[in-house]
Formats: C-alpha cells, structure tokens, sequence
C-alpha cells in the first residue's frame, strides 16, 4: 500500500503502517484517554488516563495485527504467498498473491480471522478476572481489549464485503452455485448495502449532536461501500480478461534497440517518433533489459548524447510474462510492482510487449463490439 512505512517482518510476512494509522491512533488514544476510561473509571489522574489510553490503542492494532496474521498464515498454509501485513485507519490488509481456488480455502482463510478476534476476547477477559484491583489501569485495559476484540469480531462477521463475513458468504454461494464470480457479485451488494446503512446511521449521529462519532460511522460505511463496489469491478474485469493470453492482445513488433544506441537517439526516434514509452535492449533476440521515460527523467538532458542506453535502462529485477500466460496474471505483476508495461518471451526469446495501454484499449474495443472472448490463435 502506498503511504505506508516498513516496520520489520514476522513469519516471513512485512509488516507496514500505513500514514493514516497514525491519525487513527492519535483519535482511539484520545477518545479512550478523554472519554471511555474517565466515564468507565473515574478518580484517575490525567496521566494516567492518557497513559492507559495511549497503551489500549497500541494493543489495539495489535490485536488487528494478529487478525491479519491469522488470515496470512493459514492463506500460506494452503500454497498462497502472502506479501505483506498493512495497518491503516480502518484496521488492517493482508496482500496476498493469487486467489483461492476452492470454496472451502476461501471459506477457512475468511472465518479464522474473526475466530481469532474471539479467542483474543477470551484470552484478555479470563486475565481480567484474574486481576485484584478491578479498578486498576491494567484491569481496564484488559476489558477494553476483550470488548474491543468481541467487537470486531461481530463486525468482521457482517456478510458483506470486504469484510470476512463478506468472504464467508462468498464462499458458501461460491460452493452452491459454482460460480465465484456470481457469489462475488452478491456478496459485493450486500457489502455496498450494509456501507448505506452506516452512512445513514452516521449522518444521523452528526445531526443528533454526536459529530465524530456520526462522522467516523459514516466514514466506515463510506469505506464499506467503495471497496465493496472495488471488488465488484475486479470480478467483472477478471470475467472478462478470462480465458484471454497476453499474446491475443501484445504489441508483436516491439521496437528493439542496441545497448550502446544513446538516449537522445532513444528519445527521438523511439518516443517521439513512434510514440514509444518504453523499448526493449535485445542482442540476438535475447532480452537485454528494457527503458522507459521513467528512466529517461532521471538523466539530465545535456548528458543525454553522450550517455548509452545501456547506463539507465532496467536489469535487475526485470520481469516478463510468457506469451501464453493468462491475461489477468500478467494485469496483477503490472499492478504489483507498479509497472506499465513488460516484455513477453517465448522459448526465450523476445516475441512482444504488454503495457496496459494494450489492456484497456483491448476492454474498450471489445465492450464496443461486443466481442466476448477474441479469436484463438496458433502460435507457430
């Protein structure tokens, strides 16, 4: 996720925070140190309110944190990779690679994470009985952890999403019908009406006087809305790339350059002439590495006769796709690292590229003509 800042890795797995968790610590720990403990105890002194406030809050995206491990752990389990862990103002994102390709694998990566929420519950609760001094900042902490937990757990569970209740739904409908895209689709209206109902709720809240509490259910439903209506257009973008090879749809005469070929012959007779953003270096039909404007920006222009490509271009990581790959993993490797474009080999060798100008161009001809899948073509 963008906006986000790396804190260190467990199990493999980074673990980032994204700069909207800070906000949103900033208003748990005033809230809890201003409002929730002075109510629920009162005779404490300021710092121990904010101290005990300032604690409850770290915990707190603790507890999200092992929500997401949960979720992580058990999508490793079963042949996923998961990429990294996110904590941002609405809690926590695990970025996983790939999509389960069964009912039951949905369905168990989803209902763990609400299930550890509750053990986290109970875990923090039994303490809390333990503790002398019920009146204490520890016994406090504690029951705020245990409600908390219990809370987000029957949250998670509405059956909508992107919410785990949301995935659960999914995959029941998934194993019913047989189709993840209708079960999708079903639970993504589901997940956009609950968002309704909060902004609803919350608009009410803010005109009963109740202003940032109104405004924060509003800005949870706002939230539940937008990512259900998100996963509603990526299902209905996977449907329509299935079954469609990067080769039905690449550039098959990429322009190829020399290494040594210098970057102000690059820009002018390969940008600027032929509209390129980006041109593979080939030697013998073997791929090289490849250069965009992006690293074009980089080099001052009065070093731009005297410098050869070979100096700016990208090597190392390099990726390409295969000409024979499905299109909707070669869409998810340029969104993961940001690209806009990759070369495509075969037999290694280099046989097209792939930008997502090629994609989009690609939905809107076919939506325009209706063409459902294009014609199969032998490659030879």
């Amino acid at each position: 996720m963008r906006g986000s800042f790396r804190l260190g890795r467990i199990a493999g797995i980074e673990i980032g925070v994204h700069y909207t968790w800070l906000l949103a610590f900033i208003l748990i720990a005033w809230s809890l140190a201003q409002g929730y403990f002075p109510q629920s105890y009162p005779g404490w002194d300021t710092t121990t309110y904010w101290t005990t406030g300032v604690i409850a809050a770290l915990l707190l995206f603790g507890s999200v944190l092992a929500h997401e491990m949960a979720h992580s752990l058990v999508a490793t389990a079963r042949g996923l990779r998961v990429r990294s862990i996110t904590l941002f103002i609405f809690g926590g994102v695990s970025n996983i690679e790939g999509e389960p390709e069964r009912p039951q694998v949905e369905f168990v990566m989803a209902i763990v994470g609400p299930l550890t929420s509750l053990v986290l519950a109970g875990i923090f609760w039994g303490i809390q009985q333990a503790v002398d001094d019920r009146g204490s900042p520890l016994a406090a902490i504690l029951g705020y952890l245990a409600l908390i937990n219990a809370i987000l757990a029957v949250f998670n569970l509405i059956p909508g999403f992107p919410l785990d209740g949301g995935r659960v739904l999914c995959s029941i409908i998934w194993r019913v019908t047989g189709s993840l895209a209708k079960a999708t689709n079903i639970a993504a209206t589901v997940g956009r009406v609950f968002g309704w109902i909060f902004i609803t709720y919350g608009v009410f809240q803010l005109f009963s006087g109740n202003f940032l509490g109104g405004l924060w259910i509003a800005f949870i439903g706002w939230f539940l809305s937008s990512a259900a209506d998100a996963s509603r257009r990526e299902v209905t973008l996977q449907e329509q790339l299935s079954g469609i090879r990067v080769g039905d749809i690449m550039d098959t005469m990429p322009e190829c350059i020399n290494a040594h070929t210098t970057v102000r012959e690059l820009v002018w007779q390969n940008f600027i002439q032929h509209g390129r953003r980006a041109v593979p270096i080939c030697y013998d039909d073997k791929l090289y590495g490849i250069v965009t404007l992006t690293d074009v920006k980089r080099l001052p222009q009065e070093r731009w006769a005297e410098t050869p490509v070979e100096a700016i271009m990208t090597r190392s990581p390099l990726y390409t796709v295969m000409r024979d790959d499905d299109l909707n993993a070669a869409l998810k490797l340029l969104a993961q690292h940001g690209l806009n474009q990759v070369p495509v080999l075969s037999e290694g060798r280099l046989v097209g590229l792939l930008s997502r100008a090629d994609i989009i161009r690609y939905l809107q001809i076919s939506q325009e003509l209706g063409i459902l899948k294009p014609r199969q073509i032998t490659y030879r």
